[in-house]
C-alpha cells in the first residue's frame, strides 16, 4: 500500500516539476477559446482590419462583421420606446410636423422626479432659455451676452407655449434653428422629463402662476410650485 502511495506521489512530483519549467513545449488546449483570447474592443479603439469588417462582402474571408451601431429595432435595457421619427433632410419638415402626434411615454412625474427634471433643465437649457424659461439666459442677458438675439421664451412664445410634447422632443433630439442637438448630453428619458417640467411651468404661467399638483407613486398629491413669484 505504501509503495503504491509513494509511486503516485512520485508521478505527481514529476508532473509538478515539469509544469514549473520556463520552457513552453506546446500551447496546450484551450477549453473556451473565445474567453481565453478575447475579441473585446477598447472604447474608441479602431478595430483590427484583419479580424473585423464593416463590409458585408468580406464576411466569407473569416472576418467578423462589426459596426458598433445597435441593431435596428433594438433598444437599451431600461430605455424608453424608440422615437419613430428620423431627422428631416434640409428643407424638409415632414417628420417634424408628424412628431406632434407622438405622446410623452414618461408618466406624470413625482415630486422628486420633477425636482430632478428642474435640475436637468437648469444644467442643460437655462444657459440659453433662462432660469425662468423666459429666453433671457446668460448667453443673451438682456442683449449684453454673446447671443445677438434672444432664444425662445418657453412660457410666453405663442408657438412654443402650445408646442406638443413630440415636437419638443424632436427639437431637443435633433436641434432646431440655432439650437443644436442634445441627444448626446441627456438620455431620452431625461429629455421627456425636461418636457414635463417645461409643460408644468407653462401650465403655471397660464393659471397666473398658481401651484400645480401631480400624483406621486403613493397616490398623494405633490405641489409643484412655479419657479417665478408674482409681485
Amino acid at each position: 500500500m505504501m509503495k503504491k502511495f509513494f509511486g503516485i506521489a512520485f508521478i505527481f512530483l514529476i508532473v509538478f516539476i515539469a509544469s514549473c519549467s520556463d520552457v513552453r513545449r506546446n500551447p496546450g488546449r484551450v477549453y473556451m477559446p473565445d474567453m481565453a483570447y478575447s475579441r473585446a474592443l477598447e472604447t474608441y479603439a479602431k478595430p483590427d482590419s484583419t479580424k473585423f469588417t464593416s463590409d458585408l462582402s468580406e464576411l466569407g474571408e473569416g472576418k467578423i462583421y462589426y459596426t458598433a451601431i445597435p441593431v435596428a429595432g433594438t433598444m437599451a435595457r431600461g430605455d424608453e420606446m424608440p422615437f419613430p421619427y428620423a431627422m428631416d433632410k434640409i428643407g424638409d419638415t415632414t417628420n417634424y410636423a408628424a412628431s406632434k402626434q407622438f405622446q410623452n411615454p414618461v408618466l406624470a412625474l413625482t415630486g422628486v422626479e420633477m425636482k430632478e427634471a428642474e435640475r436637468l433643465y437648469l444644467v442643460n437649457c437655462a444657459i440659453c432659455h433662462g432660469m425662468k424659461l423666459d429666453g433671457n439666459g446668460p448667453l443673451y442677458n438682456d442683449g449684453k451676452g454673446p447671443f445677438p438675439s434672444a432664444p425662445k421664451n418657453l412660457v410666453a412664445d405663442p408657438i412654443v407655449s402650445k408646442m406638443p410634447d413630440g415636437q419638443m422632443f424632436y427639437s431637443i433630439t435633433y436641434g432646431k434653428n440655432a439650437m443644436g442637438s442634445y441627444a448626446s448630453q441627456i438620455t431620452s428619458k431625461q429629455r421627456w422629463m425636461i418636457i414635463h417640467y417645461i409643460k408644468a411651468q407653462q401650465a403655471a404661467k397660464k393659471s397666473n402662476a398658481q401651484p400645480t399638483t401631480s400624483v406621486d407613486s403613493s397616490g398623494a398629491k405633490v405641489v409643484n410650485k412655479d419657479s417665478t413669484t408674482k409681485k
